[in-house]
C-alpha cells in the first residue's frame, strides 16, 4: 500500500494546485514545472510499510542511506562518554522517515540550531542544525541518534517526546530533504557494515551485541 508522511502533504497540496491553476491558465511553462516538482514530492515523501525482524541483541538502521562514517567518537551533549559513532548519508532519493533502532524509552529530545552544510561532510554533525534524541534501550542502556539537517534539508521533525516508548524499527520522525542521521552506541557493539554500505531504515542490521557473538560461539563449540 503506498503510503506518504504527513509532513510531506502541504508541499504536494502546494505545487498540485499550482499545476490546476497554471493549467486552467495555459501557463504551459510553469504547469510541467509544477508537475514536475508534485511529483518528485510524491515521490519524496513515500513512507513505505517494512516488517523490522525484532532482535534485542541487534541495532537496526534508524534511516535510509549510506553509510559514511564509522568511528570512536566521544558523545558531548548528554552522554559524555565514548561511543560507537556511524552516520548514514541520506540523499533526495532515498526514503526520509526515521526509525527507531531498539526497543526503548526516549529519554530526552533536544534541538540545536546550527548551519547547513553539506551533510556528508564530518563537520555536519557538530555544526549543522540538528535534533537529538537519547532513547534508553530496553537491552542495551542508553544510546543517541542525530538527526542532522543539510545543504537542501532545512528541518527535522522528531514525533517523540520524552517518556514515549518506542518499538525497534517504529517510525518516530523524518528528515526533509538530503540530510543525515548518526546514531552513538555503546562501544560493546560490533559494527555489521563498512563504509559506502547502503542501509535501510528498520531492516538493516548495522551492529550486534558483542555478548551475543561470543555466546554464538560457545554455542557452537558445545555442539561441536
Amino acid at each position: 500500500m503506498f503510503q506518504l508522511a504527513r509532513e510531506g502533504y502541504p508541499f504536494i497540496v502546494f505545487f498540485a494546485i499550482v499545476t490546476m491553476v497554471s493549467l486552467f491558465f495555459r501557463i504551459n511553462w510553469l504547469t510541467a514545472i509544477a508537475l514536475i516538482l508534485t511529483l518528485f514530492m510524491l515521490h519524496f515523501f513515500r513512507d513505505p510499510d517494512r516488517n523490522t525482524q525484532h532482535d534485542p541483541d541487534a541495532f537496526i538502521a534508524p534511516a535510509d542511506g549510506r553509510i559514511v562514517l564509522i568511528t570512536k567518537a566521544k558523545e558531548n551533549e548528554f552522554l559524555d562518554t565514548e561511543m560507537l559513532k556511524i552516520g548514514i548519508f541520506m540523499s533526495p532519493l532515498n526514503v526520509h522517515v526515521n526509525r527507531a533502532p531498539c526497543d526503548g524509552t526516549v529519554k530526552s529530545v533536544k534541538h540545536y540550531p546550527g548551519k547547513f552544510f553539506n551533510a556528508s561532510t564530518d563537520d555536519a554533525s557538530i555544526l549543522n542544525e540538528h535534533i537529538t534524541m537519547v532513547l534508553e534501550c530496553n537491552d542495551h542502556g542508553p544510546i543517541v541518534v542525530k538527526q542532522i539537517a543539510g545543504t537542501v534539508a532545512r528541518r527535522a521533525v522528531c514525533r517523540v517526546k520524552p517518556g514515549d516508548t518506542v518499538k525497534q524499527g517504529e517510525r518516530y520522525g523524518m528528515i526533509k530533504f538530503s540530510s543525515r542521521v548518526d546514531i552513538f552506541l555503546p562501544l560493546n557493539t560490533e559494527v555489521k557494515l563498512k563504509l559506502d554500505d547502503k542501509v535501510t531504515a528498520g531492516k538493516t542490521v548495522i551492529a550486534v551485541r558483542k555478548q551475543k557473538q561470543a555466546d554464538n560461539g560457545h554455542q557452537s563449540a558445545t555442539d561441536s
